[in-house]
């Protein structure tokens, strides 16, 4: 059991949470919560108290994060009640029953993250709709990140990689002229290329990039972002590619990454976590570890076995993988996360942060260059975990 269920906490806290915090009686005063309870009093009084009388407005909670925080703090079959309650007490049930209605809705990654979340749960004449609001907002993330993505990667993967004997096909001439100037025969008017400057072969994976999400918890906006730039790392025939997702289970989306919203729509949003499990995949999928960049997309809240999840993530780093942990990648900041964990993984020389959607395409460069990956985080003024 997760340490930061609702059941570990004491039989005082649980009636303060049951009964809600009433400024005008005397004696309420403000039983004190700790972080974990008073998130859980968070949830509850968003769908029970005075802030859910906003329904689905500007001031009403953000409906994914919400369902994610539920599933992290409650029992699967509490969890269950809770949202059958938020569709009627929060409006999401018109919103999914009537077409329409969800078609004017401004679309924006929190109302993704929610239909994701969400999809078993939607109506079947609804479903199409979510397909198509979904596909809107994805494709107006793609067409905004896929350039800055594409020429940071070919930028980091042409300084990264050369070829010092290649094929006449292979050469690159710009650079290998530039190269050898210093090497101009005036009397034969020509350069001596002593050093000859190519790419790889054509449709040869320079690089491996192994995005591995965590979709459990408050993880919702996470898995969106990851998906997009899956799609967009898939068109680069540079790189190979791979999205794993995981809970309890672990999911190998890659044949799906053509498709950011089929991608999204095989998610299953909710469950536990079991990152050794994932780990356990994602090591028997690499084949050039000194080649291979993984990403771990993660709070670190592990419901497995943690000391061999431990034990595993320092034999992956020793192999010689570049293993990057993010606590997010969204802008919502960085959630609750395992404090022990991280502290564990960072000793092992893994970096542990959180990362925007807006600087991970230098992120990728940073790391397909091989760069010390702390100068990166310098740079954006981001602090290690």
């Amino acid at each position: 059991m997760e340490h930061n269920k609702i059941e570990n906490l004491d039989r005082l806290k649980k009636w303060r949470l049951i009964l809600g915090e009433d400024p005008d009686e005397e004696n309420d005063a403000s039983y004190p919560l700790d972080p974990v309870a008073a998130s859980v009093d968070k949830a509850l009084d968003a769908l029970y108290g005075e802030s859910a009388k906003a329904g689905l407005g500007s001031s009403a909670p953000k409906v994914s994060r919400w369902l994610g925080d539920i599933r992290k703090y409650f029992s699967k079959e509490t969890v269950q009640i809770m949202q059958k309650d938020a569709f009627e007490r929060l409006g999401i049930e018109r919103m999914l029953l009537e077409p329409e209605l969800l078609q004017s809705v401004e679309a924006d990654i929190n109302l993704v993250s929610t239909l994701i979340s969400l999809n078993k749960v939607i109506p079947v004449k609804t479903r199409e709709t979510a397909r198509m609001v979904v596909k809107k907002v994805l494709d107006r993330l793609i067409e905004k990140m896929q350039h800055r993505m594409r020429e940071a990667v070919m930028g980091a993967l042409s300084s990264a990689v050369k070829n010092r004997r290649p094929k006449l096909k292979e050469i690159d001439w710009n650079r290998t002229i530039k190269l050898n100037l210093k090497h101009y025969q005036p009397e034969f008017k020509s350069i001596i290329p002593q050093n000859l400057v190519g790419q790889g072969k054509k449709g040869q994976a320079l690089r491996n990039v192994i995005l591995c999400v965590d979709q459990s918890g408050s993880m919702a906006s996470s898995v969106v972002y990851s998906s997009v730039f899956a799609a967009v790392l898939a068109s680069i025939p540079a790189l190979k590619t791979q999205m794993v997702v995981f809970d309890t289970a672990v999911a190998d989306l890659t044949k799906d990454m053509q498709d950011p919203v089929d991608l999204l729509f095989g998610a299953q949003l909710g469950g536990g976590t079991d990152i050794n499990k994932a780990l356990t995949y994602v090591s028997q999928q690499i084949e050039n570890p000194t080649d291979t960049i993984l990403i771990l997309i993660s709070d670190l809240y592990e419901g497995g076995n943690a000391a061999d999840m431990i034990r595993r993530a320092a034999r992956l780093k020793a192999s010689g993988i570049q293993f990057i942990c993010l606590l997010a990648l969204d802008d919502e900041g960085i959630p609750a996360y395992d404090k022990t964990m991280a502290e564990k993984l960072s000793a092992l020389q893994i970096p542990v942060f959180g990362c925007s959607p807006d600087i991970f395409p230098e992120l990728m460069a940073a790391a397909i260059r091989k760069e010390d990956i702390s100068k990166f985080l310098t740079k954006h003024n981001i602090a290690l975990k």
